[in-house]
């Protein structure tokens, strides 16, 4: 259970997280004050799983280590965001960026 539910915790939280970072790029028009606002309300809910899943996540994993499987899932939950949701195209070039990235990651599990 403490290898499997930080990472599912951490899956979560960043859906959550890349919404109130990025979401309201669809709303341009919407005042950056109620943005602010809006943000900080989704972040909240981020902070009530990242908060848990590093707790329990440290039991066998390494802060290093919870910080590089979080990054690795936000690329993976943002490139899903950006096609799905803000209907951008992912170019190869930053797909192949963000696989340079995994392979530090893998770096750091490995060390």
């Amino acid at each position: 259970m403490p290898y499997v539910a930080p990472i599912a915790l951490l899956l979560l939280s960043n859906v959550f997280m890349t919404f109130a970072w990025y979401g309201h790029l669809k709303f341009k028009a919407a005042p950056l004050l109620v943005v602010i606002l809006a943000s900080w309300g989704i972040a909240l809910f981020e902070y009530f799983l990242a908060v848990p899943a590093n707790r329990i996540g440290h039991q066998v994993y390494s802060a290093a280590q919870l910080k590089t499987i979080q990054e690795v899932i936000t690329l993976i939950i943002f490139v899903g965001f950006s096609v799905f949701y803000l209907k951008e195209s992912v170019s190869w070039m930053t797909m192949a960026g963000f696989g340079f990235i995994a392979i530090g990651a893998a770096l750091v599990f490995r060390g």
